[in-house]
């Protein structure tokens, strides 16, 4: 029988032979990862633990007209600094930017919390979101840097996990502070969350420091924001505080204009664009752009409104509101986690952005019927149809548009369509807002017209506050909660044409067949705007990730036997690539280190004996020529599987990237140093 060759010398002190020096201890990553989930909770959770105190925020400080803002300018800055964070992140470490980021938050919670007027509300909110988006953007990239690749899938889930439950959360936290301890604890609670979060992270989180110089787009950045604020205050205000055809109008609609033209003609000289015009030469991501702007418009928008409608028509406290919300939320979050399923399975994918436009149009039009008289039933089943009809489409645009691209365009058209649905988040919130306030003023007069009020209420009060409404006399109540509840609805009317013509625009997506490594979508991206900011490699990485986690570690070695050609059993298979990397391994010392039972362990290592694959010296196991032959195939054959899914990116031109990626997730696969005991210096290699 041929005997094994010495192992490899070990590296530092204690690595197993052959391996590198281990990474951060398991329990100190598992600890940033929990204060990277709080940071990720708290920016999450500020997205929609607002939109149940704003009735009540309104009523305290007023301008009811100008509601939309609170949402919008924490939607606008958090979605303009996403890119700057990203890129300032890679040059100048994550660590401290992300303390930053945090500190930056804390801030504008302490200052929203200590607003007097609207005014004030609407800047501390736009503050809270330049540290809002660092929070999203830094928090998935550090777990890049302290994970290794064949475990950022399982982490990545756990971050989508965060983002559902704050979905489902939001409207419910948000709803008890408003109504038991007041609505500036909806701020306030971020204080201690984020301080056990950055006190963490400062004791536990260690980097290793990859700089990267970037070209960062500045000009870009505030043009394109700068355009879209433009857009926001034109849908906004225009036909409210200004008139439609003002001067203020057009010079803010003109002024928009101008600022896009110079973003595009910025764009195509930058060397690292935000945007890069090219894209939109891609038909797919054209369409899914828009479609996707749409989809913002409508979620956001309606996310925003439904529980003034709750609260004001229906009488409903601000926890119950939240919790009639609840449909709507979980419609979102079923119809996304299962179209993506089955996207993952069948690769097909068309007809979900075709049916869910269509279902939102139908929720659109539900909602629109609701009034001071509906049932609870009769509105959940409204939130639940609206709810589910976007949920089809959320996750779907983004794969269909990282299939459309090539491999060097992957991250920053993963961004550029979630970008247009954060955008198109904010606008919905202005336009909505824009359609209630014009259409409650025109209700309220009719309402009120020959009406007596009594003392220290008017109409122009009834417009700005809805609290007031409670001191009105029955009759009049009755009318003045009709015309709330007609100017509400009216907005779901408005906003049925828009859908449709996404659900126009869906059918001229092709349906090219997907790549399986764009199978797997991303659970942090169905209810938050923000826009996903991750390269190329960091995104292929992810996604390969995730799929060899869905997969399953037995149907994962099954595949590479078949591919191989070789007759092992699955846990075979996993030893054999073990010993192939490490050198030697200890069967015990590997069920003990894994979930594998200890008879299937000991089955592997008796299987690899009886074929000659592998001999035993003590408690240790090698193996022979024959099995370093074996384990060869094996492990060629894993990367052949892992390359199957990258498709027509697989060239022989390929970047080195995907070869990297490839290489790293197989050796990855082989196991780790956390399976090998400490061992003193200088005894690598003993038998």
């Amino acid at each position: 029988m041929t005997q094994p060759e010495p192992a490899p010398a070990a590296g530092a002190a204690g690595s197993p032979p052959g391996e590198p020096d281990a990474g951060p201890p398991a329990r100190t990553v598992r600890l940033a990862i929990g204060a990277l989930l709080l940071g990720m909770l708290l920016a999450a959770l500020d997205q929609t633990i607002v939109a149940t105190a704003l009735p009540t925020i309104v009523g305290d400080l007023g301008g009811l007209a100008h509601l939309s803002w609170v949402v919008t300018a924490y939607l606008l800055a958090s979605t303009a600094v996403t890119p700057l964070w990203g890129k300032l992140g890679d040059q100048y470490g994550r660590k401290r930017l992300y303390q930053g980021a945090i500190v930056l938050f804390l801030i504008g919670s302490v200052l929203c919390g200590l607003a007097r007027t609207m005014g004030e509300l609407i800047a501390f909110r736009a503050v809270q979101g330049l540290g809002g988006g660092g929070l999203m953007v830094l928090s998935m990239a550090i777990v890049g840097d302290i994970v290794p690749p064949r475990d950022r899938g399982r982490y990545q889930g756990a971050f989508g996990a965060v983002f559902g439950a704050a979905s489902v959360l939001g409207p419910l936290v948000g709803g008890l502070f408003t109504e038991h301890v007041g609505w500036r604890w909806v701020f306030y609670v971020n204080l201690p969350v984020g301080a056990v979060a950055l006190a963490v992270i400062a004791a536990v989180l260690h980097i290793p420091v990859h700089r990267e110089k970037h070209r960062i787009d500045y000009l870009g950045t505030l043009l394109i924001a700068s355009a879209a604020t433009c857009v926001v205050l034109v849908t906004s205000l225009g036909g409210t505080t200004w008139e439609w055809g003002s001067g203020q109008v057009v010079g803010v609609a003109v002024l928009g204009a101008v600022l896009l033209a110079a973003f595009a003609a910025v764009e195509r000289r930058a060397a690292e664009p935000v945007l890069p015009p090219g894209l939109f030469r891609v038909r797919t991501f054209t369409l899914c752009s828009v479609i996707g702007f749409i989809v913002g418009f409508a979620l956001f928008g309606s996310m925003t409104y439904l529980p003034t409608f709750l609260q004001v028509v229906h009488g409903i406290s601000p926890t119950m509101s939240g919790v009639h919300m609840l449909p709507m939320v979980l419609g979102v979050l079923v119809s996304s986690t299962g179209s993506g399923q089955i996207v993952s399975r069948t690769g097909r994918w068309k007809v979900f952005p075709v049916t869910g436009t269509a279902v939102t149009a139908i929720g659109l039009l539900l909602l629109h019927t609701l009034d001071e008289n509906s049932s609870d039933w009769r509105m959940s089943g409204a939130f639940l149809v609206f709810g589910l009809g976007l949920g089809l489409v959320m996750q779907v645009l983004v794969l269909a548009v990282q299939n459309a691209v090539p491999y060097e365009h992957l991250g920053v058209a993963t961004s550029g369509v979630t970008f247009f649905r954060s955008i198109g988040a904010s606008v919905g919130v202005s336009a909505f807002g824009a359609v209630f306030a014009a259409t409650l003023g025109d209700r309220l007069a009719g309402a009120l017209r020959g009406a007596a009020l009594p003392p220290g209420v008017s109409a122009e009060g009834l417009e700005g506050d809805p609290s007031a409404v409670e001191r009105l006399p029955a009759g009049t109540r009755d009318g003045v909660l009709a015309a709330y509840s007609g100017a509400i609805t009216e907005v779901f009317l408005w906003a049925v044409p828009v859908v449709l013509a996404a659900f126009a625009l869906s059918w001229f997506l092709r349906e090219d067949p997907l790549r399986g490594s764009v199978r797997s979508p991303d659970g942090s991206q169905v209810i938050p705007p923000n826009p996903v900011e991750r390269s190329s490699r960091e995104e292929v990485t992810r996604a390969l990730s995730l799929l060899s986690t869905l997969q399953g570690r037995r149907d994962v070695y099954r595949d590479v036997a078949r591919r191989a050609r070789v007759d092992l059993r699955p846990a075979s298979c996993w030893m054999a690539l073990r010993i192939r990397r490490h050198g030697w391994v200890e069967p015990a010392l590997l069920a003990d280190r894994h979930s594998v039972p200890l008879d299937a362990v000991l089955v592997a290592a008796r299987q690899l004996e009886e074929r000659g694959l592998a001999v035993r010296e003590g408690l240790r196991m090698y193996l022979t020529g024959t099995g370093r032959d074996v384990a060869e195939r094996l492990a060629a054959a894993r990367e052949e599987s892992l390359a199957e899914l990258l498709g027509d990116w697989w060239t022989p031109d390929r970047p080195a990237d995907l070869s990297e990626i490839v290489h790293a997730l197989c050796t990855e696969a082989a196991g780790s140093e956390s399976e090998y005991p400490r061992r003193p210096a200088g005894s690598a290699g003993r038998r």
